[in-house]
C-alpha cells in the first residue's frame, strides 16, 4: 500500500503547522467513492494536512490522520470531523470511507471487538483508547461526535456496506505516552502496512 502519507514521512513541526491550516468540515461535500475520485485525489495532495496517525493493530488498520473531511482526505486516510479537536481531549472524532475491499480505509472497523485497543499519534505522544461501543446508526446521529461531559473518548465513523447507515466505533481514553517512552507494541502498531490508496 502507499507510503506517501505514512506518518513516518512527516515530522512534529509539520504536524504543528498543519494544525493551523484551513480545512473543510462540510459532511455534505463527501461523496461516494468511484475510480475517478481516487484518481482525482492525487491532484489534491497539497491540500491534505497530516495531523498524525491511527492504528488498530487487532484488525491491521493503520492510516494517516488529516485535518478536515474533504472527499480526498477520506480517500487516503482518516479526517478530523471538528475544527478544534485535540487528541486525548473531549471526543476526538474521525471519519473515513468504507470500500468494497474490506481491508482498505475504515473497512477493518467492521471486525473490531469491544475491549480492543486503538492508538493515535501526533508524533509527540501516543494516545491509547479502548473500544467500548460499536453500533450501526442512522446518518443523522451527529450527536455521537459531540463532546460528553467528564468523558475523554474517540469516535470513528464510516458508512456501512450499503452507504445507508453509519458504523460508529467509540473508545475510552486510557493513557497518553511520550513517543520516546512508548512500548514496542505501540510502535509496532504504526509500522503495519497502510491500508489506503
Amino acid at each position: 500500500m502507499t507510503t506517501q502519507y505514512n506518518v513516518a514521512n512527516t515530522n512534529l513541526d509539520a504536524i504543528k503547522n498543519n494544525q493551523g491550516k484551513d480545512a473543510t468540515f462540510d459532511f455534505d461535500a463527501v461523496k461516494s467513492l468511484d475510480f475517478q475520485s481516487v484518481v482525482k485525489s492525487k491532484l489534491y495532495q497539497d491540500q491534505l494536512y497530516v495531523l498524525g496517525g491511527i492504528a488498530v493493530p487487532d484488525v491491521k488498520l493503520n492510516l494517516p490522520i488529516f485535518k478536515g473531511v474533504s472527499n480526498y482526505s477520506l480517500i487516503v486516510g482518516a479526517g478530523t470531523m471538528k475544527p478544534e479537536q485535540k487528541m486525548g481531549e473531549g471526543n476526538y472524532a474521525l471519519a473515513s470511507h468504507h470500500m468494497l475491499e474490506a481491508d482498505l480505509l475504515f473497512g477493518p472497523l467492521t471486525k473490531v471487538e469491544l475491549g480492543q485497543v486503538i492508538y493515535l499519534t501526533d508524533l509527540e505522544y501516543i494516545y491509547e483508547y479502548e473500544i467500548d461501543y460499536k453500533e450501526y446508526v442512522e446518518p443523522t446521529r451527529v450527536d455521537l461526535i459531540e463532546d460528553q461531559p467528564d468523558k475523554t473518548q474517540l469516535t470513528l465513523v464510516t458508512c456501512d456496506e450499503t452507504g445507508n447507515q453509519r458504523l460508529i466505533v467509540q473508545a475510552t481514553f486510557k493513557e497518553k505516552v511520550s513517543n520516546k517512552k512508548a512500548s514496542k507494541k505501540m510502535i509496532k502498531a504504526f509500522n503495519l502496512d497502510k491500508n489506503t490508496y
